[in-house]
C-alpha cells in the first residue's frame, strides 16, 4: 500500500505536484486513490497493455472462484466469437504482472493469480464503470472459448487429453452463471451455437463430473445424453430456456443420462423463473423424479427455495408426502436442511405426515435434532401426532443425536416432553449421556448430569461407560465434570478389563492420563485381560509423554509381564518406537528385549 502511493507521488514530474499529491494522500485520498491512480497509469500504457491489465483486473476481480495463473492466461487470449484459438496470443505471467503495474500478484504455491489487497476488489466492485459489462464479457469470452474449434475436437474422444485447454473447466461450469446476471446477444447466439451438438461436448461431461459422485456414475452406464435444455435449466439462464422450449420436437421432459429432466436442474438449483416458465407447459410432468427418486418438490425443499415449493404446491399431480429411493419425503429434506419457512408451508397441508420414517427409521425430527435445527424441532413438535421419542434401525432417538452433537438448546427442548428419555440406550448400549462425554460436549453432559434420571456411570453393551467413552477421546474438560461425581467409577473396566486410564494411555492422551491419575482410586497398573497395563498401551502406541508420567509413579512396574511374557519394553521395540524404547531399557532386563 506504501509503494503504490509512493508511486503515485514520483509518477508527478515537478516538486510542486509532487508536494500536491503528498497532501491529497494525507489529507484522505488514502488507497482509493492509490487505487486509481494506478489504475490510470494502466490505462495510460495504451494499446494491447491497457487492454490487457484491465482485462486481468476484471476477470480476477469478477470469477466465480481464484484463477489459476495459466487459466487466467487462456482467458486473455481468447478473441470472443473467433472459431480458433491461438497460442501465440497467451501473455506470458510476467508480461500480465508489468501490464498490471503491481496491482496482481501470483500466489506461486497455489499457482493462483490474486489481487494485492482485498480493498482493491471492493474499489474495483464499486468502480463498474471501469470494466463495462462485466459478466456479459466474461461469458461472451467463455463461450468463444468452448465454440472454438480446438475444444470441439476434444468431445470425439473417450478420453480426451485436456493439457492444453486449461481454461475449459471454468468455461464449461461458469459461463452459465455469467450469462444468467448479464446476457448479451452476443453471447444468447454462443449459447446456441454450442447446444448445436451439446450431447457430444466435451464440457458437458466437465459439467457433470462436477456434480456430485453418483450423478456421474449413472451417466456412465446410459448413452450420454445432456441437452441444451438441461444445461440452461441447471444455470437458470431465463431468455434461453424460453428459447429452446418454443424449438419443434422440444421434449421438455426429457430425461438426461443422470435421469434429471430440466424441471429436475431448475428445482435443485433455485431458478424460480424458470421452473414457473416450465410449469406453464400443458404437458409438463412436474412431480416426475430423477436420479435417486428425488422430486422437483424434494430438491427445491432441501435448497429451501420457497418460492419453487409454492408453485410446485399449486399442482395438483404433486404429491407433497412422495419418498425418494431411500423413504425421504420433502419434508424430510426442508428438516434435514433447517429450512425453517419451507417445513412450515409443508405441515400447514394435510396431506403430509411429519412423522414419516425413511428407510432408516429416521424421521424429520429425528434429523433436524442431529443436525441442531433448534427451530425445525420446535415447529414439528407443535403437532400431537410426532412421536418425539421415536428410535432409528439403531435404536437412536432424536434426542441421542442432539446430544451426541452437543445440540444443547435442542436437547433442552426435547428434555420437556414427556415422550424423551433421557437415558435411553441405543442398539450398542450407549447412553445420550455417553455420546455427549465421547464427542466432548461438556455444556450437554452438564445438563443431564443434571437431571435425576440419568445414569452417569451406565455402561454400554461393551462395558464402556461415558467416563470410558471421554477418555478413550481425549476429552479432558468432560473427564474433570464426570470424576466430580461421586457416583462415578473411574477405575471401572470394559468387558475386556480395560479401564479409563487404559483407553487414555492408549490413544496418548497426556493430559487426560494426568487428571486420572490424580486419583486415588485409579491403579495406574491395573492389567487388561490379556495381562497389559496401561504402561503396556503407551509404549505399544510411542505415546512417551503418557510412559514418562507412568514411570513416574512407584506402583508403576515397568518390568510387568502380560499373559504371553512380553514386557512393555518387547512392545516398544517391535513397534519401533525407539524413543519408549530409550525411556524403558534402562529399567529392565536384558532379557526382556526381542531376540
Amino acid at each position: 500500500m506504501v509503494s503504490l502511493n509512493v508511486d503515485a507521488i514520483l509518477q508527478e514530474a515537478t516538486a510542486g505536484r509532487r508536494r500536491q499529491k503528498l497532501n491529497a494522500i494525507t489529507d484522505g485520498l488514502g488507497l482509493e486513490g492509490a487505487y486509481g491512480e494506478t489504475i490510470s497509469r494502466i490505462k495510460r500504457q495504451g494499446g494491447g497493455k491497457a487492454r490487457l491489465g484491465m482485462a486481468a483486473l476484471m476477470w480476477i476481480s469478477h470469477s466465480e472462484r481464484p484463477l489459476k495463473t495459466d487459466e487466467l492466461c487462456h482467458a486473455l487470449a481468447v478473441e470472443i466469437g473467433s472459431p480458433n484459438l491461438h497460442p501465440h496470443d497467451v501473455p506470458s505471467v510476467g508480461t500480465l504482472l508489468t501490464c498490471c503495474q503491481g496491482l496482481i500478484t501470483v500466489d506461486k504455491e497455489a499457482s493462483t493469480a490474486r489481487l494485492i489487497h482485498f480493498t482493491l476488489k471492493e474499489c474495483l466492485l464499486a468502480h463498474p464503470d471501469y470494466f463495462g459489462k462485466v459478466h456479459s464479457t466474461m461469458a461472451e469470452t467463455c463461450l468463444s472459448y468452448l465454440n472454438s474449434q480446438q475444444v470441439r475436437a476434444l468431445s470425439a474422444g473417450i478420453s480426451p487429453d485436456l493439457q492444453g485447454q486449461p481454461f475449459l473447466e471454468y468455461s464449461s461450469l461458469y459461463w452459465g452463471v455469467h450469462a444468467r446476471r448479464d446476457l448479451s446477444d452476443c453471447a444468447r447466439l454462443l449459447a446456441l451455437k454450442l447446444f448445436d451438438d451439446y450431447n457430444h461436448h466435451i464440457s458437458t461431461k466437465v459439467l457433470l463430473e462436477s456434480q456430485q459422485d453418483t450423478t456421474y456414475e449413472i451417466a456412465l452406464n446410459k448413452p450420454f445424453l445432456f441437452s441444451g435444455l438441461h444445461c440452461a435449466s441447471f444455470f437458470g439462464i431465463v431468455e434461453i430456456v424460453a428459447v429452446l422450449i418454443e424449438v419443434e420436437g422440444c421434449d421438455i421432459n426429457q430425461r438426461d443420462c443422470v435421469d434429471n429432466s430440466p424441471l429436475v436442474w431448475a428445482a435443485l438449483n433455485g431458478h424460480e423463473r424458470v421452473v414457473e416458465i416450465l410449469l406453464r407447459q400443458g404437458d409438463i410432468s412436474a412431480d416426475k423424479p430423477g436420479g435417486d427418486g428425488q422430486t422437483p418438490l424434494c430438491l427445491a425443499a432441501w435448497n429451501g427455495n420457497e418460492g419453487v415449493v409454492k408453485m410446485l404446491l399449486e399442482r395438483d399431480e404433486v404429491n407433497p408426502d412422495k419418498t425418494d429411493n431411500y423413504g425421504r419425503t420433502p419434508l424430510w429434506y426442508a428438516a434435514y436442511s433447517g429450512h425453517e419457512g419451507v417445513v412450515g408451508i409443508l405441515l400447514a397441508r394435510d396431506d403430509v405426515n411429519p412423522d414419516k420414517t425413511d428407510n432408516y427409521g429416521r424421521t424429520p425430527l429425528w434429523y433436524a435434532a442431529h443436525n441442531g435445527h433448534e427451530g425445525v424441532v420446535k415447529i414439528l413438535l407443535v403437532h400431537d401426532d410426532i412421536n418425539s421419542g421415536k428410535p432409528d434401525v439403531f435404536c437412536q432417538t432424536p434426542f441421542f443425536g442432539a446430544a451426541s452433537n452437543g445440540h444443547q438448546r435442542v436437547v433442552e427442548v426435547l428434555l420437556m416432553r414427556d415422550d424423551v428419555n433421557p437415558d435411553e440406550s441405543n442398539k450398542y448400549g450407549q447412553t445420550p449421556l455417553f455420546g455427549a462425554a465421547s464427542n466432548g460436549h461438556q455444556r450437554v453432559v452438564e445438563v443431564l448430569l443434571g437431571r435425576d434420571d440419568v445414569s452417569p456411570d451406565k455402561p454400554d453393551k461393551y462395558g464402556r461407560t461415558p467416563l470410558f467413552g471421554a477418555a478413550w477421546a481425549g476429552r479432558e474438560g468432560v473427564v474433570k465434570i464426570l470424576l466430580e461425581r461421586e457416583d462415578i467409577s473411574p477405575n471401572k473396566p470394559d468387558s475386556r478389563g480395560q479401564t479409563p486410564l487404559f483407553g487414555a494411555a492408549s490413544n496418548g492422551h497426556q493430559r487426560v492420563v494426568e487428571v486420572l491419575l490424580g486419583r486415588d482410586d485409579v491403579n495406574p497398573d491395573e492389567p487388561n485381560k490379556k495381562g497389559q497395563t496401561p504402561l503396556f498401551a503407551a509404549s505399544w502406541g510411542g505415546h512417551e509423554g503418557v510412559v514418562r508420567i507412568l514411570l513416574e509413579h512407584n506402583d508403576v512396574n515397568p518390568h510387568q509381564p502380560d499373559k504371553l511374557s512380553r514386557t512393555p519394553l518387547w512392545w516398544a521395540a517391535m513397534s519401533g518406537h525407539m524413543g519408549v524404547v530409550a525411556l524403558l531399557q534402562p529399567l529392565a532386563s536384558a532379557t526382556s528385549m526381542p531376540p
